[in-house]
């Protein structure tokens, strides 16, 4: 079935799932899976052990999964991590769909959980092929403005070209930049990852995998949203899941 969705919005049920009411069980949860992976057992395994413990629906076990570490990668990002500050007037390059979908995500209202390394994750996935939506124009037009403020000198965006839709994506995205003067530069890779673990460059990623073996990174996300709040704008659907 083709996919037909016009927001990256909440799921029906998210509202329930992730209310106030269960927030400091996914908390408790969270803490738990953490203390386990630090401990060296597996991920699957611990999951599932501290999924049933705490009686967790399959979605509110990917909201856990997604932000937990061990005490080993969070002490490894943590020595990695710039600051804001620290990529004023630098090139950077950005995990595409990782930023892009985090932010649609955000701006549709969908829940965005903050996790143990401070990093907001998502619970939406492509599937292999993306669909633009409602809030992509918006999702871009923020992130311009924000780096613009930053002074950033020029972004790299690369994203997978196996997932289909990409050279859709890039094109408007490239005719975008140009129509705003944005100094971007759009790729399309089939391992972007590989990029990212290995560039000298300042990454835009939460992709776990990728910020335990870059180089240096930046927590984009956290500062874009700390600058539109500048504004006036609340995002009542950020959700920290780190501590009890």
């Amino acid at each position: 079935m083709a996919d037909k969705r016009k927001h990256r919005g909440p799921h029906p049920d998210d509202q329930k799932l992730f209310g106030s009411e269960e927030i400091l069980t996914l908390r408790k949860a969270v803490c738990d899976l953490s203390q386990l992976l630090s401990k060296g057992y597996a991920m699957k395994s611990s999951l599932k052990l501290v999924g049933d413990h705490f009686a967790l629906t399959q979605r509110q076990r990917l909201a856990v999964r997604r932000s937990v570490c061990s005490d080993q990668q969070l002490s490894l990002r943590t020595q990695k991590q710039l600051t804001i500050e620290q990529i004023t007037a630098q090139r950077i390059v950005i995990d595409g769909y990782n930023l892009l979908i985090t932010l649609e995500a955000l701006l549709s209202g969908a829940p965005v959980f903050i996790g143990v390394d401070g990093c907001l994750r998502d619970m939406s996935g492509i599937h292999g092929s993306y669909r633009r939506v409602t809030e992509t124009s918006e999702a871009l037009e923020l992130l311009a403005d924000y780096l613009a403020s930053l002074k950033v000198v020029s972004v790299r965006w690369l994203f997978d070209r196996p997932v289909s839709n990409s050279g859709r994506l890039k094109a408007f995205i490239r005719e975008l930049a140009e129509e705003n003067g944005w100094v971007w530069e759009i790729e399309l890779q089939f391992n972007p990852d590989k990029e990212l673990s290995s560039t000298d460059l300042i990454i835009v990623t939460s992709d776990s995998d990728v910020l335990d073996n870059c180089g240096r990174w930046v927590n984009l996300t956290a500062g874009l949203i700390r600058y539109a709040e500048v504004s006036g704008r609340k995002f009542s659907n950020v959700i920290g899941l780190s501590g009890v």
